[in-house]
């Protein structure tokens, strides 16, 4: 996700709609405080909805966790990892080195 400032929406308005053509989301700031969010116009968004489609994207980009994503899209924890599988989004995302320090750890 790219963060814009109001000066860059006005003077970089390309750069936010390339961010959105590519199918991200930008979050624009003012005095460092975010403002909006700008959702990129597609298919997801007309067949979820807004809700839905920021809490998969946002969780996808890892901004926000799994919990904080389901209630966002108004669902249940386990209802929205269904809603996950089905677009086949990973759940578990291990850092490199984790499983096999978890692995080590656990034998």
């Amino acid at each position: 996700m790219q963060t814009f400032t109001i000066r860059d929406l006005r003077d970089n308005t390309g750069g936010i709609v390339r961010e959105a053509e590519s199918g991200r989301l930008s979050v624009v700031t003012k005095h460092g405080q975010p403002i909006f969010v700008a959702v990129p116009f597609d298919e997801a968004l007309l067949r979820e909805g807004v809700a839905m489609t920021l809490a998969t994207r946002l969780f996808d980009e890892e901004t926000i966790s799994l919990g904080k994503a389901a209630r966002l899209a108004g669902m249940g924890v386990a209802e929205f990892m269904d809603h996950l599988s089905r677009l086949r989004i990973p759940i578990a995302r291990p850092r490199p080195g984790e499983l096999e320090q978890e692995l080590e750890a656990f034998g």
